[in-house]
C-alpha cells in the first residue's frame, strides 16, 4: 500500500492499491481515460464485465464504462475490489461530472453503478464501494465539501447513502431541499443522463426528485421488481421507496448531497472497519500531498521549472 500510494505522487490522477481484510485487495483508478495505456483500460473493463455477468441474471450493460470507451473513463473513478487471486468481485464506477453553475461550475461525484459478486455479499463492502473514493477525494480539495450524486430505485442503497453524506435529499430523514438541490438535479438531467443510462423518454418529477421510466437509455438490464430490489434494515426507507417509485414503470429515486467535514467524521467512526482506519489515512494524506505539500516544497526550489507554478525559461 505505501509503495503504490508513494507512486502516485508523480500523478495527477489517483492510483492507490490497499488491503481490506486479510483476502481482498482495492484499486482505486481514477480518470484512467487520460493516462492509461489502451490495453490496460482494456483488461480493466474485462474485469468490470466479469463482476457483472455473475451479478446480473441476463445481459451485458453497454454503457458507459464497459465499452473501453476512452472519453467514458476519462470521467470515471473506478473502484475495483479483488480476491487475493486476482479475481474481481467487486466494483463501484463513479463518474465525474462538471455542472455549469454560476458563478463557476461544480463539481458533483456520482456514485454510479455498484456490484457486488453474490458470494461475496456477506463481506460488508459498503464502506469501500461507496464512502472510500469521496472520502480521498474530499482530502484532494483540501477538505472542501463536494457534492455528490445518486440514482437507484434499491432501499438499501437509499438509505445507506442518506446515513453516509451529508445534506442529502430526498428520503426520509432528508435535510429540506434547497435551491442549490433543484439547480444541480435540473442540469444533471438536462446534460449528464447519460452517465447513468437514463434515455430521453425519461421525464424528471422535480417536486419530488424522482425519475419516471428511467430503464431505457442502457440501464435496461439494470431494472428491478419491488421484490428484487434489496431493502434496507430500517423500513422507513423501504416505505419511502415503495410509495415514491412505480417499479412496473421503472422509475429512479435521484439524491444529492454532500461528503465534507461531518461526514467524514461519521465515516471514519461507524462505518469504516478499526482494523482499516490508519491505512486509510495514510492513503489519504498520500492524495492530499500533491496539492497541498509538493506545491510548497516545488515553490521553494528556485533552480528547477514546474510547471504552472513557474515561468518556463524563455530559449535566446
Amino acid at each position: 500500500m505505501i509503495g503504490t500510494a508513494l507512486k502516485s505522487l508523480s500523478s495527477p490522477y489517483l492510483n492507490v492499491t490497499m488491503r481490506s481484510g486479510p483476502d481482498l485487495i482495492v484499486q482505486i483508478v481514477e480518470r484512467p481515460g487520460k493516462w492509461m495505456a489502451q490495453d490496460a483500460l482494456e483488461a480493466l473493463s474485462a474485469d468490470l464485465r466479469s463482476v457483472a455477468r455473475r451479478t446480473l441474471d441476463a445481459g451485458d450493460l453497454t454503457y458507459g464504462v464497459f465499452a473501453a470507451d476512452r472519453s467514458r473513463m476519462a470521467d470515471s473513478i473506478i473502484t475495483l475490489v479483488r480476491r487475493a487471486d486476482g479475481t474481481p468481485t467487486a466494483f463501484n464506477a463513479l463518474a465525474v461530472m462538471t455542472i455549469d453553475t454560476d458563478p463557476t461550475p461544480t463539481q458533483v461525484l456520482h456514485l454510479g453503478l455498484v456490484m457486488v459478486d453474490p458470494n461475496e455479499r456477506s463481506k460488508s463492502l459498503s464502506w469501500v464501494l461507496y464512502g472510500l473514493t469521496c472520502f480521498l477525494i474530499f482530502f484532494r480539495r483540501q477538505c472542501r465539501p463536494v457534492w455528490i450524486s445518486n440514482v437507484t430505485q434499491v432501499p438499501a442503497v437509499v438509505g445507506m447513502v442518506s446515513g453516509m453524506f451529508s445534506n442529502i435529499w430526498p428520503g426520509p430523514t432528508g435535510d429540506r431541499r434547497t435551491l442549490t438541490h433543484l439547480i444541480l438535479a435540473r442540469r444533471i438531467m438536462d446534460q449528464h443522463r447519460h452517465v447513468f443510462g437514463v434515455g430521453a423518454e425519461a421525464t424528471f418529477d422535480e417536486a419530488r426528485f424522482v425519475i419516471t421510466n428511467a430503464y431505457t437509455g442502457g440501464s435496461d438490464d439494470l431494472k428491478k421488481t419491488w421484490e428484487q430490489a434489496p431493502k434496507h434494515r430500517d423500513p422507513q426507507f423501504n416505505d419511502f421507496c415503495a410509495a415514491a417509485l412505480d417499479y412496473d414503470r421503472g422509475d429512479d429515486v435521484i439524491q444529492l448531497g454532500q461528503m465534507d467535514m461531518a461526514a467524514t467524521r461519521r465515516y471514519l467512526s461507524r462505518d469504516v472497519p478499526k482494523s482499516a482506519i490508519l491505512g486509510i489515512l495514510f492513503v489519504g494524506c498520500m492524495a492530499a500531498v500533491n496539492c497541498i505539500i509538493l506545491p510548497v516544497v516545488h515553490w521553494m526550489d528556485a533552480g528547477k521549472d514546474w510547471s504552472i507554478l513557474r515561468p518556463s525559461k524563455s530559449k535566446k
